[in-house]
């Protein structure tokens, strides 16, 4: 330990500089990955010959394995060394990358996305452990916002890099454009970071635990993806994989609650204030991430925008949330925390239930204001509600119950974009449905009567309908939506008033 502390105090005020940069540059190139590619799903899916809906398991594939591989951060840091684990996750994250970048088919892109997601789940929970680890106490809240920073503008800058990349150059891009960065932070990790390694020690792991957690998220997120192709409980392998999903959970339930060293400490549940917080956040995480992934798919298939022009809209938000951030941080101190989540979190719910009222014909503006609206909201909902939810727990659960929140929001991401895009899609079908049974039978003769062919004119009529069904069932998502916010924001009173200083340290 004594070494550890001697080491870190080698460094320059410099060094300590450019370490920070870094570490914000590889948070950052995690958050990026996790949008870039949602406005490029209809140019991937084009050029793979294969469905926007099978195209967002590019976004599933890699959500589900970082969630997975959250919880084992604690143990990889203290097995192997902090600094050696977020090297080598870099390295890896960087040829998967390169690799995704090369895929030519579905399977290829996907498995690549996992490799991606297993091997950057570590890097954004490192990436603060050592910020923390490399500064003193008193510079910890400075460099901790400079970190908060990029988790803010990586969201807003995804979309709009990932619309222009694929507009411009090719959807291989988005893929390619982390080579370099990864490459400067091993180069920088392994001339900075040196003095802040920890020496490893071997650690028991829970290896049936994390199998079952596998295995039952697999099944579950297969069975989502799939589902909505075959017809769901009427197909044999969609009732197989929901009963071993099921089956796997309680198993993991008994195993972990059982096991003195597990992969998921779940007793901190026990805590009310806990569970009301990381439920809340479930719900709103999912709820948001709505948007961010049926938004640029509507925007480029029904509304005929350039990915470039789906990624401004999408956006906003977070462009928005970067100028309150300070001022949230400001008056957490003085405010019940309570307070300000369960008000962000209707804020939020109201600008998603302005969204259930878009219509085929709004503009660019109205499609934006709700997310630039929404955007003020976000950081008064993120900050507090780890205080909240860190502050319920005990000083010797804050690291368990931190990688726990982490693991719920990544999974409820992957989740959600399931859920929804099947809503989407079975909601789009039954209003079309609903509509052409509506329409009178000489429905065509207007336009048959202005010069078209009969064949141009119900192909005009259908493509019509199609449209005006998609965005009717996109606003029945964005209702269901809001009521998920409006709950969470009752969620949040379940919990007691968070009382001391909590240490978020270890929160990511």
């Amino acid at each position: 330990m004594s070494s550890l502390a001697d080491g870190i105090s080698s460094l320059t005020p410099r060094q300590r500089t450019l370490a920070a940069l870094v570490l914000a540059l590889s948070n950052f190139m995690v958050v990026l990955d996790l949008t870039i590619a949602n406005v490029s799903v209809p140019h991937i899916a084009g050029n793979l010959g294969i469905t926007p809906d099978q195209g967002t398991w590019i976004i599933t594939s890699y959500a589900v394995a970082e969630a997975i591989c959250v919880p084992l951060t604690g143990w990889l840091s203290q097995r192997f060394g902090t600094v050696r684990v977020f090297t080598f996750s870099m390295v890896g994250f960087g040829i998967f990358s390169l690799l995704c970048g090369l895929s030519m088919s579905l399977g290829m892109i996907v498995a690549c996305r996992i490799g991606q997601g297993i091997c950057g789940g570590p890097i954004m929970p490192m990436s603060q452990t050592l910020l923390v680890r490399i500064f003193p106490p008193d510079q910890r809240a400075r460099v901790m916002g400079l970190w908060a920073m990029t988790t803010l503008i990586g969201p807003a800058a995804g979309p709009i890099i990932g619309g222009y990349i694929s507009d411009n150059w090719s959807w291989h891009w988005i893929f390619f454009i982390n080579l370099p960065i990864a490459a400067l932070c091993v180069f920088a990790a392994m001339v900075l970071l040196r003095p802040a390694e920890n020496e490893p020690r071997k650690l028991p792991i829970d290896y049936v635990g994390l199998g079952l957690l596998i295995f039952w998220i697999g099944c579950l997120q297969v069975m989502l993806d799939l589902g909505r192709d075959r017809d769901w409980f009427g197909d044999p392998l969609i009732v197989t994989l929901a009963v071993l999903a099921a089956i796997g959970f309680c198993v993991f339930l008994i195993w972990e609650l059982t096991e003195e060293h597990p992969v998921v400490d779940l007793k901190v549940f026990r805590h009310i204030g806990f569970t009301s917080g990381v439920v809340s956040l479930a719900l709103c995480f999912g709820a948001y991430f709505a948007g961010i992934v049926i938004i640029p798919q509507w925007l480029q298939m029904s509304m005929g925008y350039t990915a470039t022009s789906a990624g401004f809209v999408t956006a906003f938000t977070a462009s928005t949330a970067i100028l309150t951030a300070p001022i949230a941080a400001r008056v957490m101190n003085k405010v019940d925390a309570r307070i300000l989540v369960s008000g962000a979190i209707v804020w939020l719910g109201m600008a998603t239930f302005w969204r259930a009222g878009w219509t085929s014909t709004a503009d660019f503006w109205t499609l934006a204001m709700p997310q630039i609206v929404q955007g003020f909201a976000m950081p008064f909902f993120m900050i507090p509600l780890t205080t909240l939810t860190l502050g319920s727990v005990l000083p010797e659960e804050t690291a368990s119950a931190a990688g726990m929140q982490s693991f719920l929001r990544t999974i409820a991401v992957a989740i959600t974009t399931s859920v929804v895009l099947t809503g989407w899609s079975d909601g789009q079908r039954t209003s079309r449905s609903e509509m052409v049974s509506a329409l009178p039978p000489d429905a065509a003769a207007p336009l048959t009567g202005s010069g078209f062919s009969p064949e141009q004119s119900r192909q005009m009529l259908s493509d019509l309908v199609d449209q005006q069904a998609t965005v009717i069932s996109m606003d029945y998502v964005f209702f269901v939506a809001s009521l998920c916010l409006f709950a969470a924001a009752a969620l949040i009173w379940l919990g007691p008033r968070p009382t001391g200083k909590v240490d978020t340290s270890s929160a990511h």
